[in-house]
C-alpha cells in the first residue's frame, strides 16, 4: 500500500502523525511511505530523517492525495484538502464529526474511507488512540488554569498550591476519565484543593484508592456543580462520550456564580465544548472572559508540546496504521474489533452512530458495509 504523510496546515499545529521510526517499520513491511515536505519539522524531526528512513518526499499536498492509498493527518482535514479526498482512499486521522456538520458533508460527499482515532475502541471501554494526547491535554489542563490564574494574565491571583499558612487554590475536574485523572494528579502534585467528578460508582471507588489525600472524588450532580464551581480556581472539563458531541455541564447561571478571574479549560471543545459559553480558540489567542471567567478552549492543546505529543502518538498509532496497510480496511476490520469501531464515514455512509444522532443523519451499520 501507498501510505501518505502530511504537513498539518490547521492554525498553529505542529504535531506530525508519524515519526521517522514509524515511517521504518512501514518500509520494512513492504509500503511505500510518501512524506509531505516539512510535515516533521514543528516535531523536530527533519526531512533527511524520513528519507533515511525510507521515505519518498514530496512537497505538494495534492500529489499526495492523488497517489496514496491511505492518507494519515493529525487533525481533521481542512476545508482545502475536501476536494482533494477521493472514493475508496483511506483517512486516518482524529475527526471528531460530532461537532462539526462541515466536514461530516464533505466526507460524505467524498466517498472516502474515514477511520477516527478518537472511536477506536477496546472492549473495555478505553480508547488507545485518544489515550496518549488525553494524557498531554489533562496534564496541560492544569499548567494553563495556573497561569491564568496570575493577575497578569487576568486571573484572580491565586497559586494553586497555597505557601505555608496560606490556603491552596481550589481545582474541579469534571470526568473521571483520562484526561481527568492526568489534571488531578498534576493539580494534586502542586497542592491544590481538588474535587474530581464521575458518574461512575465504579470509577469512583478506584479514585478513592489511587488518588492522594488531596483530592476528593465526588458523584457529580447539577446541584454538586452548582456548590463547587462557586468555590472552583479553576474548573476542567473534562468529559467524553465516545463519537458523540459533548454534554453541556457548566451553564451561564454557573458561570455567573463564579469567582471574577478563575479559570475554566475545556478540553472537551473538540466535541463541541462541555460548557455552555465554550468555543474554540488557538495556540495564538487562547483564552477569552465572558461574566469576569477567563475561558481557555484551545482545540489542539497537545500541539503545543509537539514533540512529547508526536512520540506518544506514533506509539499508539502505528500498529492500527500497519493493520490497514497490511490488510486493507476491510479485512482489517473483519480481524479488529476495535477498527471496526472507528469507522465514521464509509463510502458516503455514516458508520457511527454518535455522528448520525447528532446531525440527525441516516445511521448504517459498518457491519452492513463490509458484508455488501
Amino acid at each position: 500500500m501507498i501510505v501518505g504523510i502530511l504537513k498539518e496546515i490547521k492554525p498553529e499545529e505542529n504535531r506530525v502523525c508519524m515519526t521517522p521510526a514509524g515511517v521504518e517499520v512501514l518500509q520494512q513491511h513492504g509500503h511505500r511511505v510518501l512524506v509531505q515536505s516539512g510535515a516533521g519539522l514543528g516535531s523536530g524531526f527533519a526531512d533527511e530523517r524520513y528519507r533515511a528512513a525510507g521515505a519518498t518526499l514530496i512537497p505538494q499536498p495534492e500529489t499526495i492525495f492523488a497517489e496514496a492509498d491511505m492518507v494519515m493527518h493529525v487533525k481533521e482535514p481542512q476545508p482545502s484538502e475536501y476536494p482533494w479526498l477521493r472514493p475508496g482512499q483511506i483517512l486516518f486521522t482524529y475527526l471528531h464529526l460530532a461537532a462539526d456538520r462541515r466536514q461530516t458533508d464533505a466526507l460524505i460527499a467524498a466517498g472516502s474511507v474515514n477511520i477516527a482515532y478518537e472511536t477506536i475502541q477496546k472492549d473495555d471501554g478505553s480508547l488507545p488512540l485518544l489515550t496518549p494526547m488525553s494524557e498531554v491535554a489533562g496534564r496541560m489542563a492544569i499548567q494553563q488554569g495556573a497561569k491564568y490564574l496570575e493577575m497578569a494574565q487576568g486571573g484572580h491571583g491565586v497559586l494553586l498550591g497555597g505557601v505555608p499558612g496560606v490556603d491552596p487554590g481550589t481545582v474541579v475536574v469534571i470526568g473521571g476519565g483520562v484526561v481527568g485523572i492526568n489534571a488531578a494528579k498534576m493539580a494534586c502534585g502542586l497542592g491544590a484543593k481538588v474535587y474530581i467528578l464521575d458518574m461512575n460508582l465504579d470509577r469512583l471507588r478506584y479514585l478513592s484508592d489511587v488518588m492522594p489525600a488531596n483530592c476528593f472524588p465526588l458523584m457529580s450532580s447539577p446541584e454538586t456543580l452548582r456548590c463547587l464551581v462557586t468555590k472552583a480556581d479553576v474548573v476542567v472539563g473534562a468529559v467524553l462520550i465516545p463519537g458523540a458531541k459533548a454534554p453541556r455541564l457548566i451553564t451561564r447561571d454557573m458561570l455567573k456564580t463564579m469567582k471574577p478571574g478563575s479559570v475554566l479549560v475545556d478540553v472537551a471543545i473538540d466535541q463541541g465544548g462541555c460548557f455552555e459559553t465554550s468555543r474554540a480558540t488557538t495556540h495564538g489567542a487562547p483564552i477569552y472572559t465572558v461574566d469576569g471567567v477567563i475561558h481557555y478552549c484551545v482545540a489542539n492543546m497537545p500541539g503545543a508540546v509537539a514533540r512529547t505529543s508526536t512520540l506518544a502518538l506514533t506509539n499508539a498509532t502505528l500498529p492500527y496504521a500497519l493493520q490497514l496497510a497490511d490488510k486493507g480496511w476491510r479485512q482489517a476490520m473483519r480481524d479488529n474489533v476495535e477498527i471496526r469501531r472507528g469507522a465514521n464515514v464509509i463510502d458516503g455512509k455514516v458508520a457511527c452512530r454518535g455522528v448520525a444522532e447528532a446531525f440527525d443523519l441516516a445511521y448504517t451499520p459498518v457491519e452492513e458495509l463490509l458484508a455488501g
